[in-house]
């Protein structure tokens, strides 16, 4: 009998995936996608997400980020434009317009759930304010309201 070796892979070898664009991103939309998040504000966003998840200070999904609002917790939220069925977080809005939260749409996902420091898809997320990242909250906040609201 022979053994076979198992040859370990190396990261190089594995085909990178190549990253979307913004505008690649757009293209999967739901139609309830705004405000939606300007290319620069979606960058700045994951980072401020980076932040609070290393200092565990983020709600994490639709049931959490409900609960949560429903508390009266404090915050921004993100939500991911492309998640699908709509019908799964579409309540969402209106109750962050009823409780005077501001509240976003990036493109992606994957990409939120990915700076939350996730393997998986997140849809929702709340950023609630913290010493370490206040400056980048502040300035978040305030663009974030600015947003133009849906009609």
């Amino acid at each position: 009998m022979t053994k076979v070796k198992k040859e370990k892979v190396d990261a190089e070898e594995v085909p990178a995936v190549p990253e979307k664009s913004y505008q690649d991103l757009i293209c999967n939309l739901n139609t309830i996608a705004q405000p939606l998040a300007s290319r620069k504000l979606s960058k700045k966003l994951y980072k401020c997400v980076k932040k609070a998840a290393k200092v565990k200070n983020i709600r994490r999904g639709v049931k959490e980020v409900q609960k949560f609002i429903n508390k009266g917790e404090k915050g921004i939220v993100v939500m991911a434009g492309d998640t699908l069925p709509i019908d799964v977080y579409c309540h969402l809005p209106v109750m962050c317009e009823d409780r005077n939260l501001p509240y976003a749409y990036i493109p992606s996902k994957v990409d939120l759930g990915s700076s939350a420091g996730s393997k998986r898809p997140t849809c929702v997320i709340l950023i609630k304010p913290h010493d370490d990242y206040q400056d980048t909250y502040q300035e978040l906040l305030e663009e974030v309201t600015n947003l133009p609201k849906p009609l």
